[in-house]
């Protein structure tokens, strides 16, 4: 792992709609955004770093002992806030970054260095992410992100959509689940960029898919760019959105059962 050059980047917005100061909400002791930060340390893949631009994480963070750096307030998404911190630490173009989100405090370490050794073994690709198998009850939730892949592993489409269309099986039982052995994967949000990369991304601007659908990662295929995916080794835990989550959180916290879903 020493030689990956790998950063791991945590961006910890305050200012969040559905669940207001949510990195810093009180979770089985802590505030939330330490328990993503021990995960990602316990990843052991390089340095980790809080981005965020409000004094109040910062202050948290440093307190629990993290490297913090300060961004600007008007980023539109986490991956425009770890591109000024690529830009500002002038890693190489090669680097590795780790991008974990500040609400998946049941995120498991092992994810992190999955999607970061990914990146870092297949030169020929500019981003890495995990899916899953796609269970009966998001095959048509538009909540869940869908994720078909070539066989290399290499990103095809990202849609909310069901992807791909068994089209018999679908138009016979439209309401079945899953076909045995289906290709349909569920998309995990973490990521790994080169930050080389990040910061064409960034430069690059929203397109017309990228609107259509809401999904970032759409960018990246439009510009022709190669986003490996791989089924992770561990099956995360939910992440947190709303006071229902943090509380099922805490549940999953306290009877160990913090990672994985059943």
């Amino acid at each position: 792992m020493e030689s990956m050059h790998v950063s791991v980047v945590i961006p910890a917005r305050l200012a969040s709609t559905r669940l207001p100061g949510k990195v810093l909400k009180p979770l089985a002791g802590k505030p939330m955004v330490q328990h993503v930060w021990e995960r990602a340390v316990q990843a052991d893949v390089g340095d980790v770093l809080i981005a965020t631009d409000d004094a109040r994480v910062a202050e948290v963070a440093r307190a629990f002992g993290a490297q913090v750096e300060m961004t600007a307030a008007d980023h539109s998404s986490g991956t425009d806030r770890i591109a000024e911190v690529a830009a500002r630490r002038a890693w190489a173009a090669a680097h590795v970054v780790v991008n974990v989100q500040g609400d998946e405090p049941l995120i498991p370490p092992a994810n992190i260095a999955q999607v970061a050794r990914n990146l870092s073994d297949r030169p020929g690709f500019q981003m890495a992410t995990l899916a899953e198998p796609l269970g009966a009850e998001d095959l048509h939730n538009p909540g869940a992100v869908k994720v078909t892949v070539d066989r290399h592993g290499r990103a095809l489409y990202f849609s909310r959509a069901t992807i791909p269309w068994y089209r018999d099986a679908f138009a016979s039982a439209p309401d079945a689940g899953p076909p045995p052995a289906s290709l349909l994967r569920r998309h995990i949000g973490i990521y790994a960029y080169r930050a080389g990369f990040l910061a064409e991304f960034v430069a690059a601007g929203p397109c017309e898919l990228e609107r259509a659908e809401a999904l970032e990662q759409l960018r990246a295929l439009f510009h022709g760019a190669q986003i490996h995916v791989d089924d992770a080794d561990e099956l995360p835990g939910p992440g947190v959105d709303t006071q229902r989550d943090l509380a099922r959180a805490e549940q999953l916290l306290a009877s160990g059962a913090d990672t994985g879903r059943g």
